[in-house]
């Protein structure tokens, strides 16, 4: 099963540290699905946001421990895609 451009991309990061990336280095930070692959990642942000991108870097976000009061969790584990792109084009949305 294939999958579709929106699946491959689930959201942006929107962090400080994410931002300071966008800022010094036109990188932008998505969490993406988890079996996608750099060459579907790029063709994605490529195809969404109409820009080039150069290089794609993934990494697999592992579960923190977390706790409220009594109960004990953890956070979801999730893929982290970090795009570099050419230029000074920026990345909304069309």
């Amino acid at each position: 099963m294939e999958l579709k451009f929106y699946d491959i991309i689930k959201e942006p990061i929107i962090t400080e540290k994410s931002m300071q990336l966008k800022e010094q280095y036109n990188k932008y930070t998505f969490k993406v699905a988890p079996n996608a692959n750099k060459i579907e990642i790029k063709n994605a942000v490529e195809a969404l946001f109409n820009v080039k991108v150069l290089s794609v870097n993934t990494i697999n976000v592992l579960p923190k421990n977390k706790r409220v009061g009594q109960y004990a969790g953890k956070t979801s584990a999730y893929k982290k895609a970090i795009c570099k792109q050419i230029g000074r084009a920026s990345c909304r949305e069309r």
